[in-house]
């Protein structure tokens, strides 16, 4: 029996089918209901699950195939869901869509399956008619052993168009339709050639969420979806090999977080502050000094959109110096990386010069240099791995950076069975390191025993 809480992953047909639209929509309904929402994301993205919080307030979880062990992920859903009515799972890509052609590895499919919940499918209602059906039934038979529980239709604009629709599912693929997304323009989110604008950018206007909504309330069967998606059991999980309570205690980390730099995955954060460290967030952009601080990280974002207020900003960059040739343990991802170099080149070329601790030249391009899922071997102890151990990680960049120093890990790409690229990444330079890398801490959690170590003997 259900104890009165729900769940299910809302996936596509593919990208860009609106599921961030109406993942937002639904959570904005459901706590109108005074529902306690909790919102994931399959996969590593950053942007979508910040939408959410910014929407919901609560803070939005990754739930990620790749880098985290399947009893970790387990035990981190189960652990979200306590304190939650309905668990609302934004799908990532297509529904079968994972690493590689395998349905099965790091697809929304394969996670609906591990966590035990069902799927709704959201499909574009756009144009057809009965052939809507033949969709829905191909991805019902693709994999029989999931259970797809109910449909949504997106972009319908009149009720007699959605009652064709959804005559033709229920009669040919037996599923319920479950209501229809009518198409609106007003709470589209803004986008940018590396995706969405992120939500710190652009505040999110919360009456018009409220206005979709209303609308999605009349259009939606809510009550049916819930029911459909009732949590008989949560997941059993098992929590890794963890630092003890007061691993971090007396340290104090120093976490940037503006527009420049935002990229944190709270559960890295919550690991962070279990261990005892205590957070205190700067603004490379605005700030003129750190926190008083014996470690420092500086996230993924988007640098080049801010590269001269980072590099006008002369105060900061010469505190991050100072901190540096004092011990300070710095940690920095893809973003941070940007900034901890000697120069960074905008896309409209003009060139800034940086806070110089890792030597190198970031250098913006028109496309993706490097996107995916990846494994990182450090060839020499670092701030985060031990010589010989491997970080499971995501790389998403539109830049280069070309050292003027000896990359410390041997990367590589492999995709159903075959290796796809090998490249040498990540620089550690005094006691700052710094990689492309995204990292998910829930790995391997006791990695930040090393980083403790290191901030130590900054004391």
């Amino acid at each position: 029996m259900s104890d009165g809480r729900s769940a299910f992953i809302l996936a596509g047909t593919g990208s860009g089918c609106g599921k961030t639209t109406v993942t937002l929509g639904l959570l904005s309904a459901l706590q109108r209901r005074g529902k306690r929402v909790q919102p994931f994301k399959v996969g590593p993205d950053y942007l979508d699950t910040a939408w959410h919080t910014a929407l919901t307030g609560v803070a939005s979880r990754n739930l990620d195939s790749f880098m985290l062990p399947a009893s970790t992920l387990n035990m981190l859903f189960n652990r979200q869901m306590q304190a939650a009515d309905v668990g609302v799972i934004e799908g990532v890509m297509g529904l079968y869509d994972g690493y590689g052609i395998n349905p099965d590895y790091c697809s929304s499919a394969a996670l609906a399956k591990q966590l035990g919940v069902p799927v709704i499918l959201l499909v574009d209602g756009k144009a057809v008619s009965t052939s809507l059906a033949a969709t829905v039934m191909g991805f019902m038979h693709f994999d029989p052993a999931l259970r797809i529980a109910g449909v949504i239709v997106n972009r319908v604009n009149s009720d007699s168009h959605y009652q064709l629709l959804k005559q033709a599912i229920e009669r040919y693929c037996g599923i319920p339709a479950l209501g229809y997304i009518p198409a609106v323009s007003d709470v589209a989110l803004p986008e940018r050639h590396l995706g969405l604008v992120t939500a710190r950018e652009s505040q999110i206007d919360t009456p018009c969420w409220h206005t979709f909504a209303d609308r999605i309330e009349q259009t939606l069967n809510i009550d049916l979806l819930l029911s459909l998606t009732a949590l008989n059991e949560l997941p059993v999980g098992e929590c890794p090999a963890m630092p003890a309570p007061d691993a971090g205690k007396g340290l104090t980390l120093a976490l940037a977080d503006d527009e420049a730099f935002n990229f944190y995955y709270p559960d890295n954060l919550q690991l962070l502050e279990e261990a005892g460290v205590r957070i205190v967030r700067f603004s490379p952009l605005r700030d003129a000094a750190l926190p008083d601080c014996q470690m420092l990280w500086l996230g993924g974002g988007y640098p080049e959109l801010h590269a001269r207020a980072l590099s006008s900003n002369t105060a900061m960059l010469d505190a991050i110096r100072q901190a540096h040739r004092r011990g300070v343990a710095i940690y920095a991802e893809c973003g941070g990386l940007m900034y901890l170099g000697s120069t960074l080149r905008t896309a409209d070329g003009e060139t800034w010069p940086m806070a110089g601790i890792i030597p190198g030249h970031s250098e913006m391009g028109k496309r993706l240099t490097r996107f995916g899922y990846c494994e990182a071997t450090a060839q020499q102890s670092t701030l985060l791995a031990e010589r010989g151990e491997t970080l499971r990680g995501h790389e998403f960049h539109y830049s280069d950076f070309t050292p003027r120093c000896d990359a410390v890990m041997a990367c590589r790409k492999t995709r159903d069975g075959k290796e796809l690229a090998r490249w040498a990444g990540g620089w550690q330079v005094g006691s700052a390191y710094a990689s492309y890398l995204h990292l998910h801490f829930a790995q391997r959690p006791l990695m930040l025993e090393r980083w403790f170590a290191a901030a130590r003997s900054a004391l």
